[in-house]
């Protein structure tokens, strides 16, 4: 059983859509004047067009289309909630039909012209301008392409050995298999004009006020780099584990026999990790895997589609549960108590109560996934924070007018892939047309 869990691991969640399919699904699109799935696209990818492309037998332009507004559209392709954004707002989307495959048609544009090798830009004039762009990640990676592609000369700086930030460690291994983060990542960077320095810390290695005094300009993309502590009783027992740490894990792992999922598995919060985390201990070979959240299952984080996906998969998901302790013998996890609560109604704020009836689930494994913290540092707390995290302006420029920023660690994001690329894009030809002047 954990061998065929390891094989459907290492296997695709959606199977790429042949030539046929792709053009039969092509022509299921309206082509919709002011398509309503542009504007839900946080990228604005023109999907009409893109779709019309692919229906013509052009799909290397249909991916053009795709990567001139999101370079990371074969990424976006596989991960995105295509469900709650530009699939939902199909309007084809009714109860007597589905939407079109948008994120399906993505993939097949995309994936035909990686293919190739081809790289469909060429990089403008040398400009004479440097730029810093710390983290390695979609946010930091589509904006140094932009910047390359206008004629700017970048460096990359990141903490981990390899790019890709959360596409590489933080995204379940059967979303993005044959090692397709990296396969995109050196695409990427096949336009020129890019290095990357791998196992670079800011404000360990290297400061921020350095990068400034050195370069013309500095991007941010830090992600988070921090997970909430559950902070009760048996929090620190072996078996409790972060979740982005435990897909990391899963990720790097050169063997994925060698893993041990853990046969009861507790995974605490309600959004794409716990689902991702709960998901792959299951396939992994778990023989129980529970997702506990604390409000109601309409107000968990991951889309109802990847609810079920999980529930597909053997995985329970229990709603109105808050942690009490983590139970242990010999410093080693056995079980969870969980507290079941009541959740006010809006009007009342949304509190949630407990109720003083307490539930134990057996478990040898308690993954977290309950929501990531910004780590401040003294070498950027001169930047301007908003809700603990950076505060930028709608071109993405932080406090300091050398310093933009985009991706998980700023204010107001939604901490998805496509958001962080749009984030890297603006803030990239907003310091184009500064480095212009």
């Amino acid at each position: 059983m954990a061998n065929l869990g390891h094989e459907r691991l290492c296997s695709d969640l959606h199977p790429p859509l042949s030539v046929h399919e792709a053009q039969v699904e092509s022509e299921r699109c309206y082509f919709c004047h002011d398509a309503p799935c542009v504007t839900a696209c946080p990228t604005e990818i023109d999907i009409p067009l893109f779709i019309r492309q692919i229906g013509t037998g052009h799909p290397k332009g249909a991916a053009k289309t795709i990567f001139d507004e999101n370079i990371f559209g074969g990424m976006c392709a596989r991960v995105c909630p295509t469900e709650t954004l530009c699939e939902e707002a199909c309007v084809r989307n009714a109860a007597e039909e589905r939407p079109v495959r948008i994120g399906q048609l993505q993939r097949h544009a995309t994936d035909a012209l990686m293919a190739t090798g081809g790289q469909p830009y060429a990089r403008a004039a040398l400009s004479g301008k440097r730029v810093a762009v710390v983290g390695a990640g979609p946010a930091g990676l589509a904006c140094a392409h932009r910047l390359a592609l206008r004629g700017h000369e970048v460096t990359v700086f990141d903490s981990l050995p390899k790019s890709g930030g959360l596409n590489e460690y933080g995204i379940a291994a059967y979303k993005t298999v044959d090692d397709f983060a990296q396969a995109e990542i050196d695409y990427i960077l096949s336009i020129g004009g890019i290095e990357v320095r791998h196992d670079t810390v800011l404000g360990v290695h290297v400061t921020l006020e350095t990068l400034k005094r050195e370069h013309d300009a500095v991007f941010l993309g830090l992600g988070l780099g921090a997970v909430n502590e559950l902070g009760i009783e048996g929090g620190e027992l072996d078996g409790v584990e972060d979740a982005i740490d435990f897909i990391a894990r899963l990720r790097q792992a050169g063997n994925l026999a060698a893993l041990e999922p853990g046969r009861r598995v507790v995974v605490l919060g309600g959004g794409m990790t716990a689902i991702d985390a709960a998901v792959q201990s299951k396939l992994l070979g778990a023989e129980e895997v529970t997702v506990a959240y604390r409000r109601s299952r309409e107000r968990m984080n991951a889309s109802a589609y990847e609810q079920e996906l999980a529930q597909t998969h053997g995985v329970l998901i229990r709603a109105h549960l808050v942690p009490k302790r983590v139970i242990g013998e010999g410093g080693q996890v056995v079980g969870m108590e969980l507290e079941y609560v009541e959740e006010a109604s809006a009007e009342q704020g949304g509190a949630l109560g407990g109720t003083g009836e307490t539930l134990v689930l057996p478990c040898d494994r308690v993954l977290r996934a309950i929501g990531q913290l910004f780590v401040t540092h003294p070498d950027r707390d001169g930047l301007a924070l908003e809700n603990r995290r950076l505060r930028v302006d709608d071109e993405r420029r932080t406090s300091d007018p050398l310093v933009w920023a985009g991706g998980d660690c700023v204010a107001g994001g939604d901490d998805l892939t496509v958001s962080a690329v749009q984030d890297g894009k603006l803030a990239a030809e907003s310091m184009h047309r500064a480095l212009s002047l």
